[in-house]
């Protein structure tokens, strides 16, 4: 994602959270930006969107009459106006900051964890007591498999990251003798 498309993303992404927030229906636009996401994704639909030569009331319409019946009134007035100002194709950085600061109010934090060997779930389930312990927030752990780690986790929950791992450690030790 680059980083004028967040840039361009983000007052979007906090209108649509402060008029969600404001009438309490943050899960319906959360599900509503990840149906639009789907939509705005959809190699079909590309070459139409991406095309500067389709009208954009016509555009509207199609996006409108595609999503008929799944998303509500005022999701149809951000495809209007994603479309009028030429950002249709923002709807997935939309849905990710928009997602980011649905997080933030729940106090709800994801987490990966990288391991060189699979989790179990009771393994992820005390990296996230241990967190939730530490950060004061509900955590979410999803994790991955990665034998070059030797050993131990690597942990990543937004800017914090905690490597455990054997390869870290050797890195680190690597560094400190100047190899």
């Amino acid at each position: 994602m680059a980083a004028d498309a967040i840039t361009i993303a983000r007052p979007y992404a906090e209108a649509v959270f402060a008029q969600a927030d404001e009438g309490g229906k943050l899960d319906l636009w959360s599900e509503t930006l990840s149906f639009l996401s789907v939509v705005v994704e959809d190699p079909a639909l590309a070459p139409v969107i991406d095309n500067p030569l389709i009208d954009r009331a016509a555009l509207t319409d199609l996006l409108l009459e595609i999503s008929s019946g799944q998303i509500h009134e005022a999701a149809g007035n951000l495809i209007k106006l994603l479309v009028q100002n030429g950002r249709l194709p923002l709807v997935p950085e939309i849905k990710i900051l928009f997602d980011a600061l649905k997080a933030d109010k729940e106090r709800v934090l994801s987490v990966h964890v990288t391991s060189a060997f699979a989790l179990k779930a009771v393994q992820e389930k005390l990296i996230a007591n241990a967190l939730k312990a530490k950060l004061g927030r509900e955590i979410t752990v999803t994790s991955e498999k990665n034998a070059d780690l030797i050993g131990g986790v690597h942990i990543r929950a937004g800017d914090l990251v905690i490597d455990g791992s054997v390869r870290g450690k050797l890195q680190q030790l690597a560094n400190e003798l100047g190899i």
